[in-house]
């Protein structure tokens, strides 16, 4: 039940990357792996830093996916938006 939990959190942050621009690596999907990747990460370091097993789920069972799908949406952000490849136009080279 923790696993979907995780991944519910991480499509419902990745619906956030609307309001940014697409420079994630991988585009929109991407940016919605990363996410759902990174909640998944983060909660399941969580879940074994408690002792709990994956059928048990509590508030912070949400709480502890939140950093985790931030983090590797950002990171995914960076990185695309560091590729000169991805947006050619953007610096000059068209």
């Amino acid at each position: 039940m923790a696993l979907l939990v995780w991944i519910t959190l991480g499509v419902a942050i990745w619906h956030f990357t609307v309001f940014v621009p697409d420079k994630f690596v991988g585009g929109i999907i991407g940016a919605f792996l990363a996410s759902a990747a990174g909640a998944v990460v983060t909660g399941a370091l969580w879940q074994i830093a408690q002792g709990d097993s994956l059928g048990e789920t509590d508030i912070l069972t949400f709480i502890a996916a939140v950093p985790g799908s931030l983090i590797a949406l950002a990171i995914t952000y960076v990185i695309g938006s560091r590729d000169p490849s991805k947006h050619p136009l953007h610096y000059g080279d068209a």
